[in-house]
């Protein structure tokens, strides 16, 4: 369980909490970039909703409840707009909606409740597990961009972490910083001429045909829901109550802000999002113990929203790949351990890891597998 719990439950803002709050860049970061460079998503809209969904979780949840792009709908519209120009901002926005009135729905009718109750909790181990190892195969990937460089600060964080008071993320992001104004001499003149540029997003419903919630429903929204049902629902209220007993959340709530963020966010031209697990461990390893952390990161979005949207991509290259790696394994190292388990059966410990294993290639159908395999193992028509 988490340390330095502050009475009463209260959110913190410290150095701690400052660096917790960095946590989830080595997700955030890439989809982001991605999202403005290849699909054109406004990045006023985009960092306005996400930085909004960040501080209502901090108010509500009073621990580092992340809010990330949701994985399947920006890898697959990324892919198919990078390849076809078939998909647009509208679309986007219509997976936004669709998604969220999903999960309202789920949440209102109780639903949600009664589906993650059919998740045995081996299975919901082996998610966990799963979804650890994942990160950390995609942080590696990330790390192999400049392995030695990476290695690197692979060491200088770990060490940082294991001995130091100093806050390791800061320390990071220090490093990454340095090591992109070295590589890039032009780089500190162009942040130089960067002003504040107030602006609002767009109001984005009105913009919206028929076509875009449908495309958005069918070829986005959909390939999501078993991805944020394993993840951002079953697997993040267990990893928040084992963190933070003192601290609870459940299903039922966890789904209703999920659909309330997703609204929100297509409103002003925002992208898809979720809660998770693994954002969960990142902001949990790097010093987050309350929802402070949410909220600091969330004003920081905000303000880059409304002053700095239209150089956000300019911005965004102070921070290497290398160095995100880094940060993505080690918060994936976090939540892979969190799911160990201590089963003495080796029935119990087959289920763990093959539903992990699934759960690197696809937590749904890591997910429906291990439900399945349980069943019918209880039922005596297989052994493990």
């Amino acid at each position: 369980m988490a340390d330095a719990t502050p009475a009463g439950g209260r959110n913190r803002f410290d150095l701690a909490e400052l660096a917790g709050a960095f946590g989830d860049l080595g997700t955030l970061i890439p989809f982001v970039v991605a999202y403005v460079s290849i699909l054109k998503v406004d990045p006023t809209g985009l960092l306005l909703g996400v930085g909004g969904a960040l501080i209502a979780a901090g108010l509500i949840y009073r621990t580092p409840v992340p809010v990330q792009p949701m994985k399947a709908i920006g890898a697959i519209a990324i892919a198919q707009t990078a390849g076809s120009a078939v998909l647009t901002p509208a679309t986007v926005v219509g997976a936004g909606l669709v998604t969220g009135v999903f999960w309202l729905l789920l949440a209102v009718s109780g639903l949600a409740t009664r589906l993650a109750r059919l998740v045995p909790a081996q299975v919901l181990i082996g998610i966990v597990m799963g979804l650890g190892l994942s990160f950390m195969r995609e942080g590696i990937g990330m790390m192999g961009q400049n392995a030695w460089l990476a290695a690197a600060v692979l060491v200088v964080a770990l060490v940082l972490l294991a001995r130091s008071r100093l806050p390791a993320m800061l320390v990071l992001l220090l490093i990454g910083v340095v090591v992109a104004l070295c590589a890039q001499p032009t780089l500190a003149d162009r942040l130089a001429l960067i002003r504040p540029d107030f602006r609002l997003p767009s109001f984005a419903w009105p913009a919206l045909a028929a076509n875009d919630l449908w495309q958005g429903a069918l070829l986005l929204a959909l390939p999501q829901l078993p991805l944020t049902f394993g993840n951002g629902l079953v697997a993040l209220v267990d990893e928040n109550n084992r963190e933070f007993a003192d601290r609870p959340i459940d299903v039922r709530r966890v789904a209703l802000t999920t659909g309330l963020m997703n609204v929100w966010a297509s409103a002003i031209g925002g992208i898809p999002m979720c809660h998770g697990a693994g954002g969960m461990a990142g902001h949990v390893r790097f010093g987050a113990r309350t929802g402070g952390a949410s909220i600091l990161l969330g004003g920081l979005l905000v303000l880059m929203a409304l002053c700095f949207g239209d150089s956000l991509l300019l911005i965004l290259q102070l921070f290497p790949a290398p160095v995100l790696g880094v940060v993505l394994f080690l918060a994936g190292a976090e939540l892979a351990i969190s799911g160990r388990t201590q089963d003495a059966e080796r029935g119990g410990r087959f289920v763990v890891l093959t539903t992990a294993a699934l759960a690197t290639w696809h937590v749904g159908v890591a997910a429906l597998y291990g439900c399945l395999f349980v069943w019918a193992v209880r039922r005596g028509w297989i052994r493990a």
